[in-house]
Protein backbone atom coordinates (compact mmCIF):
# COMPACT_ATOMS: atom_id res chain seq x y z
CA UNK A 1 0.00 0.00 0.00
CA UNK A 2 1.23 3.70 -0.72
CA UNK A 3 1.58 5.66 2.18
CA UNK A 4 2.13 9.02 -0.04
CA UNK A 5 -1.06 8.98 -2.09
CA UNK A 6 -2.63 12.56 -2.38
CA UNK A 7 -5.17 13.68 -0.77
CA UNK A 8 -7.85 14.66 -3.89
CA UNK A 9 -8.73 18.76 -3.81
CA UNK A 10 -9.79 21.19 -6.69
CA UNK A 11 -5.85 21.77 -6.51
CA UNK A 12 -4.30 18.27 -7.00
CA UNK A 13 -7.14 17.53 -9.67
CA UNK A 14 -6.15 20.28 -11.21
CA UNK A 15 -2.43 19.46 -11.70
CA UNK A 16 -3.05 16.01 -12.71
CA UNK A 17 -5.16 17.06 -15.51
CA UNK A 18 -2.41 19.83 -16.94
CA UNK A 19 0.62 16.94 -16.37
CA UNK A 20 -2.43 14.82 -18.36
CA UNK A 21 -2.45 17.66 -21.12
CA UNK A 22 1.86 17.35 -21.34
CA UNK A 23 1.61 13.53 -22.00
CA UNK A 24 1.83 13.49 -25.73
CA UNK A 25 1.29 10.06 -26.40
CA UNK A 26 -2.12 9.62 -24.71
CA UNK A 27 -3.27 12.98 -25.46
CA UNK A 28 -3.01 11.62 -29.00
CA UNK A 29 -4.20 8.74 -28.82
CA UNK A 30 -7.22 10.34 -26.84
CA UNK A 31 -7.61 13.14 -29.69
CA UNK A 32 -7.22 10.17 -32.40
CA UNK A 33 -10.30 8.33 -30.78
CA UNK A 34 -12.19 10.88 -30.09
CA UNK A 35 -12.04 11.83 -33.69
CA UNK A 36 -13.13 8.18 -34.68
CA UNK A 37 -16.48 7.67 -31.63
CA UNK A 38 -17.72 11.64 -31.77
CA UNK A 39 -16.67 12.78 -35.65
CA UNK A 40 -16.15 9.87 -38.27
CA UNK A 41 -18.40 6.76 -36.52
CA UNK A 42 -20.52 8.22 -33.67
CA UNK A 43 -23.44 5.51 -34.66
CA UNK A 44 -23.16 1.85 -34.00
CA UNK A 45 -25.64 0.79 -36.23
CA UNK A 46 -23.10 -0.90 -38.98
CA UNK A 47 -20.75 -3.64 -38.31
CA UNK A 48 -18.07 -2.12 -40.26
CA UNK A 49 -18.05 1.16 -37.85
CA UNK A 50 -18.21 -0.74 -34.74
CA UNK A 51 -15.49 -3.12 -35.80
CA UNK A 52 -13.19 0.19 -36.55
CA UNK A 53 -13.89 0.99 -33.00
CA UNK A 54 -13.42 -2.27 -31.51
CA UNK A 55 -9.95 -2.42 -32.96
CA UNK A 56 -8.46 1.00 -32.53
CA UNK A 57 -9.76 0.93 -29.24
CA UNK A 58 -8.40 -2.96 -28.21
CA UNK A 59 -4.78 -1.25 -29.76
CA UNK A 60 -4.52 1.93 -28.33
CA UNK A 61 -5.30 0.28 -24.43
CA UNK A 62 -4.30 -3.36 -25.19
CA UNK A 63 -7.86 -4.82 -24.17
CA UNK A 64 -6.65 -8.58 -25.06
CA UNK A 65 -9.75 -8.90 -27.14
CA UNK A 66 -8.56 -11.93 -29.16
CA UNK A 67 -11.88 -11.62 -30.79
CA UNK A 68 -12.70 -8.27 -32.16
CA UNK A 69 -15.46 -9.53 -34.63
CA UNK A 70 -17.92 -11.32 -32.29
CA UNK A 71 -17.72 -8.07 -29.96
CA UNK A 72 -18.25 -6.35 -32.69
CA UNK A 73 -21.22 -8.31 -33.76
CA UNK A 74 -22.33 -8.65 -30.18
CA UNK A 75 -22.61 -4.45 -29.82
CA UNK A 76 -24.45 -3.99 -33.21
CA UNK A 77 -27.24 -6.38 -31.66
CA UNK A 78 -27.85 -4.96 -29.06
CA UNK A 79 -28.43 -1.55 -30.99
CA UNK A 80 -27.12 0.78 -28.25
CA UNK A 81 -27.55 4.31 -29.99
CA UNK A 82 -30.46 5.37 -27.54
CA UNK A 83 -28.96 4.09 -24.32
CA UNK A 84 -25.79 5.47 -24.84
CA UNK A 85 -28.12 8.89 -25.44
CA UNK A 86 -30.03 8.29 -22.69
CA UNK A 87 -27.44 7.73 -20.38
CA UNK A 88 -28.30 4.04 -19.45
CA UNK A 89 -25.39 2.64 -16.71
CA UNK A 90 -27.15 -0.27 -16.86
CA UNK A 91 -25.78 -0.82 -20.88
CA UNK A 92 -22.29 -1.28 -19.72
CA UNK A 93 -22.30 -4.75 -17.69
CA UNK A 94 -24.86 -6.14 -20.82
CA UNK A 95 -22.35 -4.78 -23.14
CA UNK A 96 -19.13 -6.28 -21.29
CA UNK A 97 -21.02 -9.77 -21.91
CA UNK A 98 -19.64 -11.57 -24.72
CA UNK A 99 -20.09 -15.19 -26.25
CA UNK A 100 -17.03 -16.54 -27.89
CA UNK A 101 -17.79 -19.68 -29.45
CA UNK A 102 -18.93 -21.61 -25.97
CA UNK A 103 -17.73 -19.48 -23.81
CA UNK A 104 -18.80 -16.07 -22.33
CA UNK A 105 -16.46 -13.33 -21.72
CA UNK A 106 -17.19 -10.31 -19.26
CA UNK A 107 -15.06 -7.06 -21.26
CA UNK A 108 -16.19 -5.30 -18.45
CA UNK A 109 -12.99 -2.54 -18.71
CA UNK A 110 -13.21 -2.92 -22.30
CA UNK A 111 -16.99 -1.71 -22.22
CA UNK A 112 -17.16 1.09 -20.16
CA UNK A 113 -14.05 2.23 -22.46
CA UNK A 114 -16.42 1.98 -25.80
CA UNK A 115 -19.16 3.74 -23.82
CA UNK A 116 -17.17 6.23 -22.36
CA UNK A 117 -15.61 7.43 -25.78
CA UNK A 118 -18.85 8.27 -27.10
CA UNK A 119 -19.88 10.00 -23.79
CA UNK A 120 -17.16 10.31 -21.91
CA UNK A 121 -18.43 13.19 -19.26
CA UNK A 122 -21.21 10.67 -19.05
CA UNK A 123 -19.33 7.30 -18.85
CA UNK A 124 -16.24 7.86 -16.85
CA UNK A 125 -13.84 4.70 -17.18
CA UNK A 126 -13.17 1.52 -15.29
CA UNK A 127 -9.91 0.32 -15.34
CA UNK A 128 -7.23 -1.28 -12.43
CA UNK A 129 -6.10 1.81 -11.45
CA UNK A 130 -9.42 3.11 -10.76
CA UNK A 131 -10.12 0.15 -8.88
CA UNK A 132 -6.50 1.05 -6.68
CA UNK A 133 -7.23 4.59 -6.02
CA UNK A 134 -10.98 4.72 -4.97
CA UNK A 135 -10.22 1.12 -2.98
CA UNK A 136 -7.31 3.31 -1.20
CA UNK A 137 -9.37 6.44 -0.59
CA UNK A 138 -12.29 4.24 0.63
CA UNK A 139 -9.84 2.28 3.39
CA UNK A 140 -8.00 5.69 4.32
CA UNK A 141 -10.77 8.60 4.24
CA UNK A 142 -13.98 6.04 4.46
CA UNK A 143 -15.46 8.24 1.56
CA UNK A 144 -18.20 5.53 1.05
CA UNK A 145 -19.20 2.09 2.14
CA UNK A 146 -18.66 -0.45 -0.49
CA UNK A 147 -17.14 -3.77 -1.30
CA UNK A 148 -14.88 -4.16 -4.04
CA UNK A 149 -17.29 -6.20 -6.36
CA UNK A 150 -19.50 -3.54 -6.30
CA UNK A 151 -16.91 -1.67 -8.76
CA UNK A 152 -17.66 -4.33 -10.84
CA UNK A 153 -21.47 -2.96 -11.29
CA UNK A 154 -21.22 -0.29 -13.68
CA UNK A 155 -24.19 1.15 -11.22
CA UNK A 156 -22.98 0.70 -8.00
CA UNK A 157 -19.38 2.14 -9.92
CA UNK A 158 -21.18 5.40 -10.67
CA UNK A 159 -22.46 5.77 -7.62
CA UNK A 160 -19.28 5.38 -5.67
CA UNK A 161 -17.46 7.99 -8.81
CA UNK A 162 -20.29 10.48 -7.26
CA UNK A 163 -19.48 10.10 -3.64
CA UNK A 164 -15.96 10.44 -4.53
CA UNK A 165 -16.44 13.43 -6.29
CA UNK A 166 -18.90 15.24 -3.60
CA UNK A 167 -16.95 13.98 -0.25
CA UNK A 168 -13.86 15.68 -1.47
CA UNK A 169 -15.74 19.24 -3.20
CA UNK A 170 -15.03 18.42 -6.54
CA UNK A 171 -18.05 18.85 -8.48
CA UNK A 172 -16.40 21.80 -10.38
CA UNK A 173 -15.00 18.87 -12.68
CA UNK A 174 -16.72 16.35 -14.96
CA UNK A 175 -16.71 12.26 -14.32
CA UNK A 176 -13.85 12.33 -16.80
CA UNK A 177 -11.23 14.29 -15.47
CA UNK A 178 -11.63 13.05 -12.61
CA UNK A 179 -11.41 9.48 -14.12
CA UNK A 180 -8.03 10.98 -15.76
CA UNK A 181 -7.01 11.85 -12.23
CA UNK A 182 -7.62 8.72 -10.42
CA UNK A 183 -5.79 7.04 -13.77
CA UNK A 184 -2.82 9.25 -13.20
CA UNK A 185 -2.38 8.78 -9.70
CA UNK A 186 -2.85 4.85 -9.89
CA UNK A 187 -0.05 4.76 -12.51
CA UNK A 188 2.36 6.41 -10.35
CA UNK A 189 1.17 4.98 -6.56
CA UNK A 190 0.32 1.06 -7.67
CA UNK A 191 2.42 0.68 -10.79
CA UNK A 192 2.05 -2.38 -12.63
CA UNK A 193 4.76 -5.01 -11.52
CA UNK A 194 6.19 -6.83 -14.50
CA UNK A 195 8.59 -9.43 -15.09
CA UNK A 196 8.73 -12.86 -14.07
CA UNK A 197 7.21 -14.59 -10.96
CA UNK A 198 9.97 -16.61 -9.02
Amino acid sequence: MANNVVTPSPIIIREHLELWNTLENYTLQEKSLNHLFIELCPKNDTIESILLKVSCLNDFYSTNIFDTYSVARHILKMNIDSRLDGSDYSLVNELAKVSIKTREINFYSFASKYCSHHKPDTFPIYDSFVEKMLIHYHKTDKFDNFKKGDLKNYEKFIEIIKKFQNTYGLSGFSLREIDIFLWLAGKKYFPKKYGKKS
